[in-house]
């Protein structure tokens, strides 16, 4: 394959120093008629190698199809192509998957609040515990600021609606009312770290 300096080499020979172009691919150890070709170019222009056919060709939007209504691996995709009259190789489909797989993007979302607009709660067990002669579920009830990642715990031996919103009148008066910073009304009253029951 003729490069930019091979070109120019031949100009040179051909052009400059005058030779005829056998005398040039002699020199050059070229064929003549590459000589002849590259002698009437007048600029240079880097052949493209033609696009090599590939038995995937007919199957190639079918690939891309599949992987935009669901993640199917290269293996599920190549038993479908076989299935549809493909009969390459797996391999030669695994490097295409490889290349025209949409990007995965992340699958969480960070979320961020301001204080005082959200918390998170919810029940949670450990264990049991001994009551009388019995031993009962013991539940607990957590609820943390969002902003600040303050915690409440309160521990209970029933997830009952009573239970639920009595969790959440001990929670709200622990926080002092507020669900934003507690740093700042704490130095403020001289307060006291919240409490957990």
């Amino acid at each position: 394959m003729i490069d930019y300096e091979m070109y120019c080499k031949i100009k040179d020979c051909h052009d400059r120093q005058q030779l005829t172009i056998a005398q040039t691919a002699r020199a050059l150890d070229l064929h003549a008629e590459t000589v002849a070709k590259w002698v009437g170019c007048a600029q240079f222009h880097p052949r493209q190698p033609a696009p090599r056919s590939s038995q995937l060709d007919p199957f190639k939007d079918q690939i891309v199809r599949l992987l935009e209504t669901h993640p199917y691996s290269a293996q599920q995709i190549y038993q479908r192509l076989r299935e549809d009259g493909f009969a390459g190789g797996y391999t030669i489909v695994k490097s295409y998957v490889r290349k025209v797989r949409p990007v995965r993007r992340q699958a969480f979302l960070k979320l961020s609040f301001a204080p005082g607009e959200c918390a998170q709660l919810d029940w949670g067990e450990y264990g049991t515990i001994s009551v009388g002669s019995t031993r009962r579920r013991l539940s607990f009830f957590v609820m943390v600021l969002c902003h600040s990642r303050l915690m409440y715990v309160e521990f209970t031996v029933s997830q009952t609606m009573e239970h639920f919103l009595a969790a959440h009148e001990h929670a709200f008066a622990a926080f002092q009312g507020v669900s934003g910073s507690l740093d700042d009304r704490q130095s403020e009253v001289g307060g006291t770290s919240p409490r957990r029951r």
